[in-house]
Order: structure tokens, then sequence, then C-alpha cells
């Protein structure tokens, strides 16, 4: 039962820290740096502010490793109620890591395009703007794909928390709604927003709601 415990808490944790980590460079820099069909004013944006964006490449690959850590204390926790939907639940997440780590390099193109004068010397600043806007467009498509992913993982979680017995059943359900908002609604970031704000207060009712952690 101890060890239940730990691993519930264990969990709860890594989920608030890989939704904060993943969550920065995907909503917050974007809207801070990216200026939508402005190549000129967003290769800017990152040159004035680089610290911030590299803040983010390395947030969004801290963020697919404590991805990877998570799963594994939800299988911990969770491979006793099915361990068909508890190795699914796995192979889903360990997809879209691959995903994640390819795709950064798509941000580190354009921030390699904006320091090498000696490859782009043939191109004026506003084709390499361009090929910088292009990049972080590439890596914004990258998003929509692991975010497929991202929502899949959450169907067998969800059915899995819902069988338990000792987790909340309606923690179950959101985590269910939150599969279909994802796969659903991939372009909507408003949308996205609020899903991703309720898997992180599904990831807190893993901490906080369990009844394994209330020793009930």
């Amino acid at each position: 039962m101890k060890s239940a415990k730990k691993t519930a808490r264990i969990a709860g944790a890594l989920y608030l820290l890989s939704a904060v980590a993943a969550g920065a460079p995907l909503m917050y820099i974007p809207s801070t740096l990216i200026v939508s069909e402005n190549a000129a004013a967003t290769a800017n944006n990152i040159l004035a502010s680089e610290m911030l964006f590299r803040a983010g490449i390395v947030s969004e690959l801290v963020g697919a490793i404590v991805f990877i850590f998570l799963v594994g204390a939800l299988y911990r926790l969770l491979n006793g109620v099915d361990k068909t939907n508890a190795w699914l639940m796995v192979s889903l997440v360990l997809l879209s890591v691959p995903i994640t780590f390819l795709n950064v390099l798509n941000e580190i193109a354009a921030l390699t395009l904006l320091h090498s004068a000696n490859f782009v010397s043939v191109f004026d600043k506003r084709q390499v703007d361009a090929l910088v806007m292009t990049f972080l467009d590439l890596h914004g498509s990258g998003v929509l794909l692991a975010q497929i992913f991202w929502g899949l993982w959450l169907f067998p979680l969800g059915v899995l928390v819902f069988r338990s017995g000792f987790l909340p059943r309606i923690l179950g359900v959101l985590l269910i709604i939150a599969c279909f908002g994802y796969v659903a609604l991939p372009s909507y970031s408003g949308q996205l927003t609020e899903i991703r704000l309720t898997s992180l207060r599904c990831g807190l009712g893993l901490l906080g709601s369990c009844r394994l952690c209330y020793g009930s």
C-alpha cells in the first residue's frame, strides 16, 4: 500500500511537471515571439529574445523526457487493472516522444539560419527570414502530429482510471473526453488550451484526489 501511495504521488508530480515543461514552449513562447505572416518581425523577435527561444527548446525536450517517466509511474500504478490497456498507454506515449525530439530540429534549424552567415550568404535577409518562418511553420505542423498521440494515450489511461476502483471514476471520464478533444480539435489552440488544463487538473487529481494517497 505504501508503494502504491508513493507511486500515485510521483505520477501526480510528474504529470504537473510535464504539463508545465511542455506547455510553456507550445503556448507562451510562440505567442510571444512568432508574428503570423510576418517573417521579418518573427526573426527580429527571436534574435532579441534568443535566450527565451533557446529555453523553449530545452523545456520542450525536458517535457518529452518527463513524459516517459510519467507513463512509467502510471504503468506501475495501473498495470494490475488491465495489462493490455496499460501497454497500449505506454506504447502511444513512446510513439510521441521521438516525434517531439525530431520536431525540435525545426526550431534548431531556424536558429541556425539566423546565425550562419557563411552558407546563407547567397540569400538576402528577406529570404533568410522566410526560411526561418518555414521551419517554424513545420514545427507547428509537427506539434499537431504529436498532439494526436498526446490525445490517444489518454483513452487507455482513462479506461484504466475508470476501472481501477481506487481512483475517482470522474477522472477517467475527463481523461477520455480530453482524448477526443485532442484528436478532433488539433488546430484550435483555444480548445486545446482548455483540454490541456483539464489534463493538468487530472494530474493534480492523481496527486490529491487518489484515495490511495489518503489511505482510505
